[in-house]
């Protein structure tokens, strides 16, 4: 015997889409993700992300990092040396976004194959 179908309201709909938006508005971007990926591997030097990230400007990324930073993603570290060194780093918060972005690259390899394999 089936499950009956449960019927969704409008308000359940709304109040899916609310923090769903929020999340895009935090992570949108051609950038943000390409940045938390790099940190996901280890803590980095500016020098570093804009070598592992093909195509972002110094600028996109500096501005970028700020912004991970302000939302409490990203934790900007300044260390007392000559010359100063800076270093970025996931924030325990930014962390929790592991999962997310595990299951975005398997989704997207599997597009990816899906569409390629479409074209032929």
């Amino acid at each position: 015997m089936e499950a009956p179908v449960k019927i969704k309201t409008h308000a359940e709909c709304t109040k899916a889409i609310i923090p769903v938006r929020d999340a895009l508005d935090i992570l949108s971007g051609k950038w943000k993700l390409p940045i938390l990926i790099a940190l996901m591997f280890g803590n980095k030097r500016f020098s570093q992300m804009a070598k592992q990230i093909p195509g972002i400007t110094d600028r996109m990324l500096s501005k970028e990092l700020r912004e991970l930073e302000m939302n409490q993603l990203v934790k900007r570290t300044v260390y007392d040396a000559v010359p100063v060194v800076v270093e970025y780093s996931m924030t325990p918060y930014g962390k929790t976004l592991e999962k997310l972005i595990d299951e975005l690259q398997q989704w997207g390899a599997k597009h990816r194959k899906r569409i390629i394999a479409k074209d032929k």
